[in-house]
């Protein structure tokens, strides 16, 4: 007897998309009133910078891959070697990010594993003194 049953990814388990959406788009609303962060984001519109971040995360997480079908390997830190990323940077990235996931109301288990994530990638994002 053979099992067909599949693991749950942590994308399903967090409700796919839509989850992911509300976090980007709480993170992005605070980006957008940062004096800090809103200058390393060039378009005026920010939302194809939520796109991005969106398929990213949806990628990372178990979901589909289309991030690397339309941008290739993500290459966090060339994509944001032209940016000072200090300190400061960080933790503004951070604060909106954890407004994101507040949002998103995950279950504790799954909120901490993201949080975590986030923290390993903010601070692996660092770029400059400061």
């Amino acid at each position: 007897m053979s099992d067909t049953s599949t693991e749950e990814t942590f994308y399903e388990a967090i409700g796919g998309r839509a989850t992911i959406e509300l976090i980007v788009d709480v993170f992005y609303q605070g980006v957008a009133q940062d004096e800090v962060l809103r200058p390393m984001y060039p378009e005026e519109d920010l939302g194809p910078a939520a796109e991005r971040l969106t398929m990213f995360f949806e990628q990372y997480w178990g979901g589909p891959t289309t991030y690397s079908q339309l941008r290739g390997h993500p290459r966090l830190r060339a994509r944001h070697a032209p940016y000072v990323v200090n300190e400061e940077a960080k933790d503004r990235w951070l604060k909106h990010l954890r407004a994101g996931l507040d949002a998103a109301r995950l279950e504790p288990e799954h909120d901490r594993q993201f949080w975590e994530y986030a923290v390993r990638a903010a601070h692996f994002m660092i770029n400059a003194p400061g």
